[in-house]
């Protein structure tokens, strides 16, 4: 079971979508409409249109649209109970209680349980860093140079040296074993039972960007292995999907993010003042964690360790983050090896300083990949501008290509001689070729990216067209539904759409935001936002007179020519119809120069 539509609706309309979008995009008014920089795609052109009288976003660019709801479950990456309950405690709506279906009811009891589990665990580890046998662990962070404030702030918490504490506190609190064993917080064989997976470690509690505390990571004390241990993969906790640091970092003023190795840099330099630095947790960065900076940023400082595997780490981000539309720069640590060794020995001032000379991360490619040639010699001088040629190749726009072209032979014109019309030729050569530089290099793109959308025929394009001019121009529906009916659209979606507005019309509404509620897949929402944002470019009223009658004959032209591919050769009744709909066709065309509409 589900809210009702009017508790779904009072929300939506108390949450102004202009008033919801502003508090994540800087908006500027355009018309009856507003438009800002897309938050869900990379652009330097804004393209995100919200538009109040629809009470709808969407962008031109990627096709992300949609109502209030949808865009907070986008942006949040929220489901719809969870957005629902956001904009209702913004707009102080209380929720009615409602009965769920069972498998509904178990899912959320499921869920919650998970979180209190976790709640629970995060508190028993902050009090035994405190108590005696937590000694050890407070002296490390202490040692250090946490102070008892940043000890607060991430909740740091200790595990001591028998492994099972935490089990023997949870049952206290009633937990079932089924459900500590989903919580992924212990390990269960037959000599032990079930015992606790953190022992002897310093505990990193991690968080969601709502605060929620949705895994553990641990930092043993001594030569035990591994040195970090975290928590699996739950119904809570997804690592791929997620950034340490991120719930303080996404409210950072700074206009970029610095993504760290590890759980100590992000503390330490948050701790620094740094605020903005996050981490991916004991895994290499994925187009899941690209994906969520995305929605809180332009721009990544990588700074990984100054090492061979730091540098390894950085050469594999950089190709991820630039799939995802975001621009990185790499930040040089040298001659230390972490931020947090930086900070101590040269200072908050001086990290800035290196922060704001950080490379761009084309040229750090260009440079780590010069270290690999002989570069004395002048085959390994050639292979190297051949590696150059290659990388350039993988950038896609010209100007962008001629830029680094430029950028490279700055670099290295004095030191070797090389020109721009040599790397150039270089690279029109190899493009000549066919290079499979881009396709070893670049991630893969998933399935849904790489397949083509099938390319609208004038059919639909008529027909979305007319979609959108009935809801920003309703005065002119009654004209429409004349000619028009929901049938007359002959894509399914297009029809359900249709009908849904002209069943609206009938009870004096026509509110697109309202229709939205009913649609739940995401693919669908998009789709269904587009209908209401076609566009085409009409100045006088002879051009609107025009392209509505071209429009409005189409519509019923392939209504027609439908019924007509459809039509049973033993059904005589639907012969007479599609006769008749011929001679009405014919009988409008003549009559197209009384379609005389105003799109005010």
């Amino acid at each position: 079971m589900r809210y009702s539509d009017d508790i779904i609706e009072e929300v939506r309309q108390k949450n102004d979508i202009v008033d919801v979008v502003s508090q994540y995009v800087k908006l500027t008014r355009k018309g009856s409409s507003y438009f800002g920089l897309c938050p869900f795609h990379n652009e330097k052109t804004p393209s995100f249109s919200v538009t109040p009288g629809k009470q709808m976003y969407y962008c031109f660019g990627c096709g992300a649209g949609g109502n209030v709801f949808n865009f907070i479950m986008e942006y949040e990456n929220y489901t719809f109970g969870e957005a629902l309950k956001h904009l209702a405690d913004r707009a102080g709506v209380e929720l009615p209680k409602i009965e769920y279906s069972r498998e509904v009811r178990e899912k959320v009891q499921e869920r919650t349980e998970l979180l209190e589990i976790n709640k629970q665990a995060a508190q028993y580890f902050y009090y035994q860093l405190r108590t005696e046998k937590g000694e050890q662990g407070y002296q490390y962070l202490t040692g250090r140079g946490l102070s008892e404030e940043t000890l607060r702030k991430f909740g740091l918490g200790y595990s001591d040296k028998f492994g099972g504490g935490l089990y023997q506190f949870l049952k206290s609190k009633g937990y079932s074993d089924d459900r500590l064993r989903e919580s992924g917080l212990f390990n269960v064989d037959e000599r032990h039972g079930m015992y606790d997976k953190f022992w002897n470690r310093v505990i990193f509690p991690i968080m969601d960007v709502n605060n929620r505390v949705i895994g553990f990571g641990g930092r043993v004390m001594g030569d035990g292995k591994p040195k970090y241990l975290n928590s699996p993969e739950t119904k809570i906790f997804d690592k791929s999907r997620n950034l340490y640091g991120l719930n303080v970092a996404r409210t950072t003023r700074q206009k970029y993010l610095i993504l760290c190795e590890g759980y100590m840099d992000v503390i330490s330099m948050h701790q620094a003042g740094f605020t903005n630095a996050v981490a991916s947790l004991g895994t290499a960065l994925t187009s899941g964690h690209a994906s969520l900076l995305k929605r809180y940023t332009q721009e990544v400082l990588l700074l990984y360790d100054s090492d061979e595997a730091g540098v390894r780490a950085a050469l594999r981000a950089i190709p991820i983050l630039r799939e995802a539309g975001l621009n990185s720069r790499v930040v040089n640590l040298r001659p230390y090896k972490d931020p947090d060794e930086f900070i101590k020995n040269l200072g908050a001032e001086a990290f800035e300083e290196r922060l704001k000379q950080a490379s761009d991360s084309f040229m750090f490619r260009v440079s780590v990949a010069e270290s690999e040639f002989q570069m004395e010699e002048p085959q390994g001088q050639n292979r190297f501008f051949e590696r150059c040629a290659e990388m350039i190749l993988e950038l896609k726009d010209e100007l962008e290509r001629n830029l680094y072209i430029e950028a490279v032979v700055r670099k290295y014109r004095g030191q070797y001689g090389i020109s721009t019309e040599d790397l150039k030729k270089r690279v029109n050569t190899l493009a000549l070729k066919g290079t499979p530089a881009e396709y070893r290099v670049q991630p893969k793109k998933s399935q849904d990216n790489t397949a083509k959308k099938k390319k609208e025929n004038a059919s639909e394009q008529a027909q979305k067209l007319m979609l959108t001019w009935i809801v920003t121009y309703p005065k002119i529906f009654d004209k429409v539904a004349q000619y028009l009916t929901p049938e007359d659209f002959v894509v399914p979606l297009y029809r359900e759409v249709a009908g849904m507005l002209f069943a609206q019309r009938e009870e004096g509404d026509v509110n697109p935001a309202r229709l939205l509620n009913s649609f739940t897949d995401s693919e669908q929402q998009r789709e269904v936002a587009s209908l209401f944002n076609a566009t085409i470019h009409l100045e006088t009223p002879k051009e609107q007179d025009q392209a509505f009658a071209d429009t409005l004959l189409r519509i019923k032209t392939e209504s027609l020519a439908e019924k007509n591919r459809n039509w049973n050769p033993a059904d005589i009744a639907g012969l007479q119809e599609i006769i008749k709909a011929k001679k009405e066709l014919e009988e409008l065309g003549r009559k197209r120069r009384e379609l005389h509409i105003s799109f005010e």
